[in-house]
């Protein structure tokens, strides 16, 4: 009978612990047990450094709340990314966090969203849409970083000279950093001029291709203006081609560690620095204030800075 109440016991207890294990999901948890709340993230870019850079920042900071975090990427694809959202409705999620791959098609989802009474959150590109609510938008001060980038440019380029920007004009956070960019140059380097403003997707390839046909229309071109890193680096590649690395400035967009290495190597003059790891973790500090009753801004910018050969030099 002993024996029998022992094998009872034992098993009572393993049952606890297998219990208490397939309870725990999601990334994070409230004392090590089960997370209080589930917010799912859909990446327009996974790929993409900044993001993975945004993502990390939103794990740190969600531990601390003990929130679980469900990140999917939408791999630039706004069908997937709707069905995403789709799915976290299905999931019953507690927030949902977007970064629009197409800021006015992604109106549909968010409406969804709001049916199922999920607050949504977005971070660095903003909904255009004029259907669906969004709690809050959380992103770099994308104007302030277009005239920090105009500023750079006029110094790179001794004050004066024909630009070109390498744009992806349907991105709203892009959107801002041209009217920034555009506002400062007018504004501090009155003798530079605007000779080319191109579309090149915010991809590499298609930004030589669009930059080496400019140096062909713009022989005089002494600047350039591209919106994230893979815009500046696909124009370096041009300028490389057509030998004229020195003699036009390059400017870029995120700082990333290949952007740093050109600027230090001479190939580019400067860069606009964001904080995605900043992003995220303000993105999770908006939804846990939201989550304990707060009302947040609608609108919480993150400021930029900038990055020259000389802070290359300064580097460890």
């Amino acid at each position: 009978m002993k024996i029998a109440r022992r094998i009872f016991a034992v098993a009572i207890l393993a049952l606890a612990a297998c219990s208490s294990q397939s309870t725990t999901k999601g990334t994070s948890s409230a004392a090590g047990g089960a997370p209080t709340k589930t917010i799912g993230v859909s990446i327009q870019n996974r790929e993409a450094q900044f993001y993975q850079e945004m993502e990390a920042g939103m794990r740190a900071e969600a531990a601390k709340y003990g929130y679980a975090l469900d990140v999917v990427d939408a791999n630039r694809d706004n069908a997937r990314q709707q069905s995403q959202v789709e799915d976290f409705i299905s999931q019953k999620v507690d927030a949902i966090v977007l970064t629009p791959y197409d800021s006015k098609a992604i109106g549909s989802a968010i409406v969804e969203a709001n049916q199922a009474k999920i607050p949504v959150f977005t971070a660095d590109i903003a909904s255009t849409a004029k259907i669906g609510i969004v709690v809050a938008h959380i992103a770099s001060d994308n104007v302030q970083g277009g005239a920090e980038a105009a500023t750079l440019l006029c110094k790179g380029m001794g004050g004066s000279g024909d630009v070109a920007i390498v744009d992806e004009p349907e991105v709203t956070s892009v959107q801002d950093r041209v009217r920034g960019f555009r506002a400062e140059l007018a504004k501090s380097c009155p003798n530079a001029k605007i000779v080319a403003d191109n579309d090149a997707g915010g991809q590499r390839d298609k930004a030589a291709t669009v930059v080496g046909d400019i140096l062909q229309s713009h022989p005089q071109l002494r600047g350039i203006f591209g919106i994230n890193d893979d815009s500046a680096l696909g124009a370096l590649t041009a300028v490389q081609a057509a030998g004229l690395v020195g003699k036009v400035a390059i400017v870029g967009f995120d700082a990333t560690p290949e952007a740093r290495t050109a600027i230090a190597k001479g190939g580019m003059y400067g860069d606009v620095v964001q904080h995605p790891q900043v992003i995220g973790k303000d993105v999770i500090d908006t939804i846990h204030n939201y989550f304990s009753g707060k009302t947040p801004p609608k609108l919480v910018k993150v400021p930029v800075g900038s990055f020259t050969a000389a802070d290359a030099k300064k580097a460890p």
